[in-house]
């Protein structure tokens, strides 16, 4: 088995930005108020929020520039508390801007966007950590490819309310995806109990799917990649139709336990089912 390796997802940034400034000038005014899997949301609040995050990064990056209202942040659920507040104000105040408006600033400030990741030294540390995967320090090539994540994924959910989900359901653009939520298994696991060389295989089945095989190690559970089949103490596939839903929130356990299927040792692969690659 080989360990993962740094995701390189910079390449990939124009290619979904442009996708989604295409679907949302194609949007009718009815597809902008369709619901989506994001609770509380429209596919208008969804373009909101990328906007949101969009102007933030600008702020930061560009212009050095970020704002605290003072609140106390020290524990993970006061860190999700905290980002939902805030991305909530953004998207009620945003509800009063127009769905022209919004694709118009999208679509200025993807490049920029892309532009300013680049610059950003792949090995240094990002000003934020991914949580989500249990680091406190993250090097930047993981916060630009967990900035990767949120674009697609957002993006998808948009997607998914309108029936149009097959342009970034490629191998292409589908499988950074996966790779990327995959880095938060070894912080799923810190809990699972479990001897020193037992290894959980977990398989996304389609476009962009692959295997990745989680070995606790002394002390620690570890990612690994491998072309070759390896022994597993449990395996677990998932329908790639539905994974970047499943560790996104946007499918409950019970509904996923239809597109699964689990071999082996059923206490070592469950745990994958409560895997969150979003701040959740």
């Amino acid at each position: 088995m080989d360990a993962v390796k740094p995701i390189d997802t910079l390449a990939f940034f124009p290619v979904v930005q442009s996708h989604l400034v295409e679907l949302l000038r194609g949007l009718s005014a009815d597809d902008w108020q369709r619901p989506t899997i994001c609770k509380g949301w429209s596919v208008k609040d969804i373009a909101a929020h990328l906007l949101d995050v969009d102007l933030r990064l600008i702020s930061l990056y560009r212009d050095h520039y970020s704002h605290h209202d003072g609140t106390v942040i020290n524990s993970y659920q006061s860190l999700v508390g905290y980002l939902n507040q805030l991305n909530h104000s953004w998207v009620v105040a945003a509800r009063r801007l127009s769905p022209a408006v919004i694709t118009d600033q999208l679509a200025q400030s993807g490049p920029q966007i892309y532009a300013l990741l680049k610059e950003l030294p792949p090995f240094e540390n990002a000003v934020f950590s991914v949580a989500w995967a249990g680091e406190d320090v993250s090097p930047n090539w993981f916060h630009v490819a967990r900035q990767y994540t949120e674009i697609w994924h957002h993006q998808q959910q948009i997607r998914l309310a309108v029936g149009q989900t097959a342009p970034l359901m490629t191998a292409e653009l589908y499988y950074p995806l996966l790779d990327t939520f995959a880095r938060a298994l070894p912080h799923t696991y810190r809990e699972v109990d479990a001897k020193e060389g037992t290894v959980v295989k977990m398989s996304i089945t389609g476009n962009g799917g692959d295997t990745w095989y989680l070995c606790k190690q002394p002390g620690a559970w570890q990612l690994f990649t491998s072309d070759t089949d390896t022994a597993a103490n449990a395996t677990i596939i998932i329908d790639g139709e539905i994974a970047w839903r499943l560790f996104t929130k946007g499918i409950t356990r019970d509904e996923a336990l239809n597109y699964i299927s689990i071999s082996g040792d059923e206490r070592l692969a469950l745990p994958v089912l409560g895997m969150l690659s979003v701040m959740a």
